[in-house]
């Protein structure tokens, strides 16, 4: 059950902005940008303004989110975790759509000052960049809000654009935005960093399981079923792994960087725990321990690949 909190209109934005998300929106830009300074490419610049897009198109998520929560019903008194802001009468649906247009200009703005540092007058790549940040801008919204139908977070794919969004795009996309080019190795942590951020959402959807289901918010969670579910996180965490060896040995890095192993004992612990718990307050404390495991993770890494 949720608790009650009284009517502070700060506390309820602070609320629905759910701060304790954002280590790992950033958790992508750190990694990429360590990557672009083992490449000899790093710009201070490129690395504040991509935190802060990263962390604005976050909380427009995270407001569309508890928006399109409220109004599907999902988001009612059996359900575990967090108060949301919206659902609990914090906020009205009105209010709650003018805070995510207002964020949403923000991060049209933080990215077009990035574009701006990252490539001056090169128009080719702006154009690329540009359909990639309304991509981005979409997808934060509709996820739960949806456009023609139902959230394509309804629908299961939101594994989907979080593995692409926060690991891919993410990693990638800032590695790009510093040195303006790629490598075929780049894509293993770009891969890494997107199944943590999914194992993540995994916790999320496998706390929530029940009331999902009863709402027809069919998550991939609900479609697998909680025994696949949970299969289905080890072998997020198991591939993970793997893939940082193998560009650990690939790319030798100094002891800094291999230090990024040292989130498997957290994220083995979290593991177990999903595997043999259903109590809400357990599991939120595992996505929590899974989120800022995997920033750690990006934070060694890239301090390790910085010193390479």
């Amino acid at each position: 059950m949720e608790h009650t909190t009284p009517h502070r209109p700060l506390h309820a934005w602070l609320l629905a902005a759910r701060l304790r998300t954002l280590p790992l929106a950033c958790a992508s830009i750190l990694l990429g940008s360590g990557m672009a300074a083992q490449a000899g490419g790093f710009q201070g610049g490129v690395l504040l303004l991509s935190l802060l897009t990263a962390i604005l198109l976050q909380v427009l998520s995270n407001l569309a989110n508890d928006y399109g929560d409220a109004q599907s019903g999902v988001d009612d008194a059996s359900r575990t975790g967090p108060v949301r802001a919206v659902a609990s009468g914090l906020l009205t649906p009105d209010a709650m759509r003018r805070g995510m247009l207002l964020t949403g200009l923000a991060a049209a703005i933080a990215g077009l000052s990035l574009l701006f540092v990252a490539f001056g007058s090169d128009l080719r790549s702006w154009l690329v960049f540009v359909l990639l940040g309304a991509a981005s801008l979409l997808a934060a919204i509709t996820y739960t809000v949806g456009l023609g139908g139902k959230p394509y977070g309804y629908r299961g794919l939101g594994d989907v654009a979080v593995f692409v969004f926060f690991g891919l795009l993410g990693v990638l996309g800032t590695l790009y935005l510093h040195t303006q080019s790629l490598s075929g190795l780049a894509i293993l942590p770009a891969a890494v960093c997107g199944l943590l951020a999914t194992a993540v959402l995994n916790v999320n959807n496998v706390r929530d399981i029940h009331s999902d289901a009863r709402h027809g918010k069919m998550t991939l969670a609900v479609r697998l079923g909680k025994r696949r579910a949970i299969h289905y996180h080890w072998a997020l965490l198991g591939t993970a792994l793997l893939l940082t060896l193998v560009y650990l040995v690939w790319l030798p890095v100094p002891w800094v960087g291999w230090s990024c192993l040292v989130v498997a004992k957290p994220l083995y612990d979290a593991g177990r725990t999903l595997s043999r718990t259903e109590d809400g307050e357990q599991l939120t404390g595992m996505l929590k321990k899974t989120a800022l495991s995997t920033l750690v993770y990006s934070l060694l890494l890239a301090a390790g690949l910085a010193l390479a």
